[in-house]
């Protein structure tokens, strides 16, 4: 079946436009019109050429920020959506005005996913209250709710039928879509560099000191670490450390990856992360913090290694492990990473095309019971697909087996 799709994301936020660029890729690869309705900041090299972009507003900030409260706008995006004719209406990020767009789209008969990226917003989230304000509003106005973690989707399920709710592991990279598909086209060549990374922007909660702290651990033996990302502090300075306090575009990103011994997510506030999938992508084994869900996707011994959050000794003895595995056994856990994550995007395209069909199916039932009365013998397509409905909401991932899908609750 051959769908319209929209993705709605309306602030220019890059990480978030990386997420949504991925899935519109994905969707096209499934045979969907897909189009993206965004606002005109949007970073439009990440997206696919076979992806639309709509561009009804303007914004240069966050969801929460006071822009938000413009009603113009709404009604330019509303305006936009509607005629496209969607079939399925996907809102990707956040932003204040997703809860009265649901609101509308339910009101026309219009199907509707919604991805939940911080059900536990960040400790030092700047909209923390109004963000869990928010997330019920959208858990209550989405048809489907998407979530990237399997405890996230069990803690959905005490608010929403389990089949209301789609999971799977986030999968894609920090690449633009010239660089995907360069990326798609053959494995990197890998070198086994001295030194850990640290990617992306710098944030507390991301567990930046306790690093550090490791670090200093290393007898100073330099570049024991690499950060690459911007820091909203002045540069971070520390024995065995190098700070590349800038954006990191997609061809240093690349190099830096390519060059790594293995990516380090010392996180103690964390909720995701398609990071592990980045280093997975290049073959780089990951060391991860035990917070949030950032260890549904990282097997110790495997593909990498999970210390506790916070503890920077136990860091430091990790970092001094990584440091002494040959290449030999570096590449080994590479490997089982990339096979790891070559897997779980066929299951991703999968469950992707699975919630679309489902939601759509739903949504035709729905507007038949409406017209007939409620008697299933007048309802168009009367007789749905229940095996789609339920498709991507009954199986979980199995991290210690790459290659392996085992029944969920």
């Amino acid at each position: 079946m051959k769908l319209t799709l929209i993705y709605v994301l309306l602030s220019p936020t890059f990480g978030m436009h990386q997420y949504t660029a991925d899935l519109a890729r994905q969707a096209t690869t499934l045979g969907h019109q897909v189009h993206v309705v965004t606002t005109s900041m949007a970073p439009r090299d990440r997206y696919a050429p076979g992806v639309h972009l709509h561009t009804p507003v303007a914004h240069t900030t966050t969801g929460f920020a006071p822009e938000g409260a413009r009603p113009a706008g709404v009604m330019r995006v509303w305006r936009q959506i509607m005629a496209l004719q969607p079939d399925v209406v996907h809102f990707t990020g956040v932003h204040l005005w997703n809860p009265l767009l649901l609101a509308l789209l339910r009101r026309e008969g219009v199907a509707t996913v919604h991805t939940l990226h911080d059900l536990d917003p960040h400790p030092d989230a700047q909209h923390g209250r109004l963000i869990r304000l928010w997330n019920h509003l959208v858990m209550i106005g989405a048809g489907r709710l998407l979530v990237h973690a399997e405890r996230y989707r069990q803690q959905l399920t005490r608010q929403r039928p389990s089949a209301h709710v789609h999971t799977w592991p986030l999968t894609h990279t920090f690449l633009g879509a010239a660089a995907e598909d360069e990326l798609l086209t053959a494995p990197p060549a890998r070198m086994w560099e001295s030194w850990v990374l640290f990617f992306g922007r710098v944030e507390r909660y991301k567990g930046i000191d306790v690093l550090l702290a490791a670090a200093q651990g290393q007898n100073g033996d330099p570049p024991g670490v690499v950060i690459a990302g911007r820091s909203r502090s002045a540069l971070l300075t520390s024995p065995g450390v190098i700070h590349l306090n800038r954006h990191i575009g997609d061809r240093l990103g690349w190099e830096l990856f390519c060059r790594c011994r293995a990516v380090v997510l010392p996180y103690t506030g964390a909720t995701q992360s398609a990071l592990p999938a980045a280093a997975y992508a290049f073959g780089k084994p990951v060391i991860v913090s035990d917070s949030g869900a950032l260890t549904e996707n990282v097997t110790p011994g495997q593909t990498g290694w999970v210390t506790p959050a916070g503890d920077a000794t136990a860091l430091a003895a990790t970092l001094a492990e990584v440091r002494r595995c040959t290449p030999a056994r570096l590449a080994a856990l590479g490997d089982a990473g990339r096979t790891w994550r070559e897997m779980a995007r066929i299951e991703e395209r999968r469950r992707l095309g699975a919630m679309y069909i489902a939601v759509v199916g739903e949504r035709t039932v729905t507007q038949g019971e409406a017209r007939s009365g409620g008697n299933p013998a007048l309802q168009p397509n009367h007789t749905p697909d229940c095996a789609s409905a339920t498709l991507a909401s009954t199986f979980t991932y199995s991290p210690s087996c790459p290659d392996a899908i085992s029944e969920g609750a």
